[in-house]
């Protein structure tokens, strides 16, 4: 063997050395799982929200949680309410106010779409995870 096909193996190999690191640095970012993902009325039956006002919290949750919202406002949450073939409740400002007084809700920094926008805070988070059960 000369030197020019010398040459070429050792290229060849970091080459492939290239790729393999490549190769397993994408798979070391995969997950090892994948999960699937809810859809809002299957979220919502599995919380067993019973009023408008747990279904409104609901609504939100899933938003910020499985949607990626930062916030969400009145409009956002009708479509939530629609998505799910939840009937939208009469006066949905009412039911975040009673969230906000609540606790499980308050208002976000900024307007969202110039409307008033929410978020959940750390007890509105906790109350749905435990459906609904106050922590001890």
């Amino acid at each position: 063997m000369d030197s020019d096909e010398v040459g070429a193996i050792k290229k060849k190999l970091e080459e492939h050395e290239k790729r393999i690191s490549k190769l397993e640095g994408l798979i070391s970012k995969k997950p090892d799982s994948v999960q699937k993902k809810i859809s809002i009325k299957e979220f919502i039956l599995s919380k067993n929200p019973t009023d408008d006002i747990q279904k409104t919290l609901t609504v939100g949750y899933y938003l910020e949680s499985y949607k990626g919202f930062s916030s969400f406002n009145k409009n956002d949450l009708e479509k939530g309410f629609r998505d799910s073939k939840e009937q939208v409740p009469t006066n949905i400002n009412d039911k975040v106010n009673k969230n906000v007084e609540r606790g499980y809700m308050m208002e976000a920094d900024e307007k969202k779409e110039s409307l008033k926008a929410w978020v959940l805070t750390n007890s509105g988070e906790r109350y749905v995870e435990h459906n609904f059960k106050e922590d001890d």
